[in-house]
């Protein structure tokens, strides 16, 4: 089977580092894997190069860079003449391109769930109505949520093509490790009686930070020896705002701003309770899954499918709720829950091995499938 990803960039993100592990995957299944970039030059591009898995940069230069950008994508098409298109993130220009091969599947792929779009420019809003509009010229959707997939049914995608494949953690990668975990804290200066608390993710309103720094301030009443991380990057600007917030709040001198870690399962290592406080938009929220095949216990909003990732292995509350995120995790700290109760959870729920057979299955019953038919199941496994 040939198949070739379409995607933004390969820059650090949950999506992206989704993409790569599921490329390499279908790749060393000997399938024909390539993976086109709208803007080229991303840090995981090394992973895939060293998988041997080949890269074509579509030298998109801009937001507005619309008719050129298409025409090298549709030649880029009409030369490798795949079997499937699968979209990981832009979804829309395959529409332009599918008249082009009629012949070629098209995936689209769903990675959020309910967003806030009031906190976002008109251009996303528009596009995502578009795309609610042309949902239905996709021969298979993949959701990574089953929250993805209600939100986007109720909103116009057709419920017989999509599907929710969950995404796959690299338990190899992410595994307990003591030594990276007294490394990390003698750098940062976190002594051995103190509970180290992260957030790990970009610095944006959809991780919403303000609640995690409220309930920590909330914390801190209750418990001495406590420190905060926080752990990724974002605009200059609204990481002084954050700061700054910290810095009214009195968590000035408890709490850590270290940006974006390239090790950032030792990063895992160091703490004692990984927290995800997202207001909205998470699918399958990847840091919880990575977290906790690092056998670290995780609190995390009901946003997204975060629920079903921790199981009764950690804490669920509602989002926007410091009171209640304070409790929280002031209760796992009390119950230190096992660290290898936690990793099985992922283990056996949500390995990439998981993550590349069903996507694997889903794209080699839809070659076989006539264009625009629901996916059966209980298919035997095709080859194209």
């Amino acid at each position: 089977m040939k198949i070739l990803f379409l995607t933004r960039s390969l820059n650090c993100g949950g999506a992206e580092r989704q993409l790569v592990l599921l490329a390499r995957g279908l790749h060393q299944r000997g399938h024909d894997v390539a993976v086109a970039l709208f803007y080229s030059g991303g840090p995981l591009e090394a992973d895939l190069k060293e998988a041997s898995v080949r890269m074509i940069s579509l030298n998109k230069r801009g937001r507005w860079d619309v008719f050129g950008f298409l025409t090298r994508l549709v030649r880029t098409v009409l030369y490798e003449r795949p079997n499937v298109l699968h979209s990981y993130i832009g979804n829309l220009v395959t529409v332009a391109v599918k008249p082009f091969l009629p012949s070629m599947r098209i995936v689209w792929g769903i990675r959020c769930s309910y967003m806030d779009f009031s906190r976002y420019d008109w251009l996303l809003r528009a596009s995502y109505a578009l795309s609610c509009w042309l949902s239905k010229s996709a021969d298979l959707i993949i959701s990574n949520s089953h929250a993805g997939r209600r939100v986007h049914v109720a909103d116009g995608y057709p419920a017989d093509r999509t599907v929710v494949i969950p995404n796959g953690i690299d338990t190899a990668r992410f595994c307990p490790n003591p030594e990276a975990r007294e490394r990390i804290r003698a750098r940062w200066g976190v002594g051995r009686d103190e509970s180290l608390i992260g957030l790990v993710g970009r610095l944006d309103p959809q991780k919403d930070h303000e609640t995690f720094l409220q309930a920590a301030v909330l914390l801190l009443q209750e418990r001495n020896h406590v420190r905060f991380v926080c752990v990724g990057d974002g605009p200059s600007e609204y990481r002084t705002v954050l700061q700054d917030r910290a810095h009214a709040l009195g968590l000035s001198d408890r709490i850590m701003w270290v940006g974006m870690q390239s090790q950032v399962a030792d990063v895992y290592n160091a703490l004692d309770l990984l927290v995800n406080s997202s207001s909205y938009g998470e699918g399958f929220a990847n840091v919880l899954g990575e977290g906790m095949a690092c056998g670290v216990p995780c609190v995390a909003t009901d946003v997204g499918d975060s629920g079903l990732v921790i199981g009764d292995t950690g804490q669920l509350v509602p989002p926007k709720d410091p009171a209640a995120l304070k409790i929280a995790m002031h209760r796992v700290l009390d119950c230190k829950p096992r660290t290898a109760e936690i990793r099985r959870r992922i283990v056996e729920h949500f390995s990439l091995e998981n993550l590349v057979l069903a996507t694997e299955r889903a794209l080699l019953v839809l070659c076989h499938q006539p264009t625009g038919t629901a996916l059966p199941t209980g298919h035997n496994k095709p080859v194209c």
